[in-house]
């Protein structure tokens, strides 16, 4: 089990692995700077084969609004490891967890049901990476 200084430091693991998509995904909203979040949802919905394009507006404007999400969140989470976690350490573990699980249904179920089952398998990955040893209450 680990301990609650080990939990603070894995939130600030959880807030990069959660926020690193928001600058990816916000440059994808330019058509110049829109190959790294093409290229991610391509990887994402598995096997990469080029066939995932950002030439839809909406497509662009999605990417923004997911970037914007997505950084937002990551910042949430640090930000809940500096300032509340020393106060409220489980109230804040469970929050940040039951966030994760809560984006690992939707995006999964989501994924499933647009046809990128693959990407379930990678929702598996980040939800081990961000949850990390946060899945059961820190010791002391």
């Amino acid at each position: 089990m680990a301990s609650q200084a080990a939990h603070k430091r894995w939130l600030k693991v959880t807030a990069l692995v959660v926020g690193i998509g928001g600058p990816i995904f916000s440059f994808g909203s330019v058509g110049a700077t829109a190959e790294p979040a093409r290229l991610t949802l391509d990887i994402l919905s598995w096997p990469l084969d080029g066939v995932t394009t950002y030439a839809s507006p909406d497509t662009r404007f999605l990417s923004a609004l997911t970037g914007g999400f997505l950084l937002g969140w990551g910042v949430l989470i640090w930000r809940l490891a500096d300032l509340a976690y020393d106060a409220a350490p489980e109230a804040v573990r469970r929050a940040v967890v039951s966030g994760i699980l809560a984006w690992f249904v939707a995006d999964s179920a989501g994924s499933l049901a647009s046809g990128n089952g693959s990407n379930v398998a990678f929702n598996v990955a980040v939800l081990l990476l961000a949850v990390g040893p946060m899945w059961r209450p820190a010791r002391g």
